[in-house]
C-alpha cells in the first residue's frame, strides 16, 4: 500500500466548542474575539465566514463585514481541554502521531495494512469516534505525503474526507489551484501573477533553476516541488520527543506586532497548560516565524530562572518576537517549550518567589476548574488578551 498519512483538522475549532457549550449560538455568525481597535478575530463560525470574516482579521473590520455577529471572548483552557480529548483519541488510533497545533495533527499509518487495509474506511471510523466522544467534527485528508494530506483535509470542509490516491498528487494540486496551495501567501502569489504564472500547470513550465533565480533558492525550490504534487518536507523532523509546541497558520498573512502578540498570549497559555497536564516543566522557550515568501526563522531562549507559568512563557516569547519580527506578512507563528523534564526540580524550587508560587498554583487551579467546564479566567488575562 505504500506510505499513508492522515491530516486531521478540527472544523472551526474554537467556535465549535462554544456552540457545544452554548447551543443557542448554533446557526448564528459567531466570532471568537473581543471588540476593539487593537483586537483581532481568533476564529469564527462558518456562518461568519460567509460574510468574509477570517482569523487574524482586525475586529473592527470583522464587525463591519458582519455587524450582526455574536462575539465571545476566547477560553483557551476550555479549548485546550477539548483538544486534549481529541488528540488522545487520535494518538490511540495509530502510533505515528504528530500534533502540530491545538486543532490539527498527522497520523502515519504506513505499514499498518493488516489493521487498516482500507484507509478511507479507517478515516471514517476515526471521524465517527471523535464526533461520538466530543461532539466535534473533523475534516481528514488521506494521502501518501503529509503535505498533500494537509491540502486534502481543507478541500471539503467542514466534516470532510478527501482521499488522494498515490500517483494522482499532481492532478490534485491542479484541482486545488495555485492560490490555495498551502505555503503560498499573498506576497508570493502576487509575485507569481506578475510573472504571468496563474496556475500550477503554468508553474510547472519553469525549471528549478529558473524559479530559484526569480524567487530565491529556498522559495524557488518550494514552488517547484509543490507544483508537482511532491512533499517539500516541511513537517519532517518537527516532532520532538522532549518538547511541547503549537503553531497557527494564517490566511491571509498577518501583519503587525500587536496582532502577532495577541496570538502569542493564547499560544503561551496553551503550551504551558499542556505542560501542567503532562506534569512536565520546560527549561527553554522558542518561537517560529514563517513569512509569506516561506522563509522561516526560529529562535529560542533559556532563562537563568525556572519557567514557572504561562506568564513566563509569554514574556520570553514576546521578547523573541520583538527581536526577530521583520514587519513582513507572517504565514505561520509557533511557540515551543523544550528542555522538558518530569515533575518539579526540587533544587530549583527554592528559587521561586512567593509570587511565582501563587502564580503557578493559580494557573493549576484554573486548569482544574476549566476541565470541569468553568469559565474562570485570570483578571490579568482579561485585561491583556487581544483577540
Amino acid at each position: 500500500m505504500g506510505e499513508v498519512f492522515f491530516h486531521i483538522d478540527l472544523d472551526a475549532f474554537f467556535a465549535s466548542v462554544e456552540i457545544i457549550d452554548h447551543p443557542e449560538y448554533k446557526g448564528k455568525p459567531l466570532i471568537i474575539g473581543t471588540p476593539g481597535p487593537r483586537h483581532v478575530a481568533s476564529t469564527c463560525s462558518y456562518e461568519a465566514r460567509k460574510y468574509g470574516v477570517h482569523s487574524a482579521m482586525p475586529m473592527t473590520t470583522a464587525l463591519k463585514l458582519c455587524p450582526n455577529a455574536v462575539c465571545v471572548p476566547g477560553r483557551m483552557k476550555r479549548y485546550s481541554e477539548m483538544s486534549r480529548k481529541v488528540m488522545d483519541i487520535i494518538k490511540n488510533f495509530a502510533p505515528g502521531f504528530l500534533q502540530v497545533s491545538i486543532d490539527e495533527a498527522f497520523l502515519d499509518l504506513t505499514g499498518m495494512e493488516r489493521i487498516y487495509p482500507l484507509p478511507g474506511k479507517a478515516a471514517r471510523i476515526l471521524k465517527d469516534e471523535i464526533k461520538k466522544e466530543t461532539g466535534l467534527t473533523v475534516s481528514i485528508g488521506v494521502a501518501a505525503s503529509r503535505y498533500i494530506a494537509k491540502l486534502a483535509s481543507d478541500y471539503r470542509k467542514p466534516d470532510g474526507l478527501t482521499i488522494v490516491p498515490h500517483g494522482k498528487e499532481e492532478i490534485f494540486v491542479d484541482t486545488v489551484g495555485l492560490k490555495k496551495l498551502w505555503g503560498i501567501g499573498d506576497s508570493t502569489y502576487s509575485s507569481l501573477l506578475r510573472k504571468g504564472i496563474s496556475s500550477t500547470e503554468a508553474l510547472r513550465h519553469y525549471t528549478l533553476q529558473e524559479l530559484s533565480s526569480i524567487f530565491g533558492e529556498s522559495n524557488g525550490s518550494y514552488l517547484y516541488t509543490i507544483s508537482r504534487g511532491l512533499d517539500p518536507g516541511i513537517y519532517q523532523g518537527e516532532a520532538k520527543s522532549r518538547s511541547i509546541s503549537t503553531e497557527e497558520t494564517f490566511y491571509p498573512d498577518v501583519y503587525g506586532y500587536d496582532a502577532l502578540d495577541a496570538y502569542l498570549l493564547e499560544m503561551s497559555q496553551e503550551v504551558m497548560f499542556r505542560a501542567f497536564e503532562e506534569k512536565k516543566n520546560p527549561r527553554t522557550v522558542g518561537i517560529k516565524l514563517r513569512y509569506g515568501d516561506f522563509s522561516t526563522t526560529s529562535v529560542q531562549e533559556t532563562p537563568p530562572r525556572p519557567i514557572y507559568s504561562s506568564s513566563d512563557v509569554y514574556r520570553i516569547a514576546r521578547k523573541l518576537l520583538r527581536e526577530r519580527y521583520t514587519g513582513d506578512g507572517v504565514r505561520l507563528l509557533g511557540v515551543v517549550l523544550s528542555g522538558i523534564y518530569d515533575g518539579e526540580d526540587v533544587e530549583q524550587r527554592d528559587l521561586f518567589s512567593e509570587k511565582e508560587e501563587r502564580e503557578r498554583k493559580l494557573e493549576k487551579t484554573i486548569l482544574s476548574l476549566s476541565m470541569k467546564g468553568s469559565r474562570i479566567m485570570k483578571a490579568r488575562n482579561l485585561k491583556e488578551k487581544q483577540w
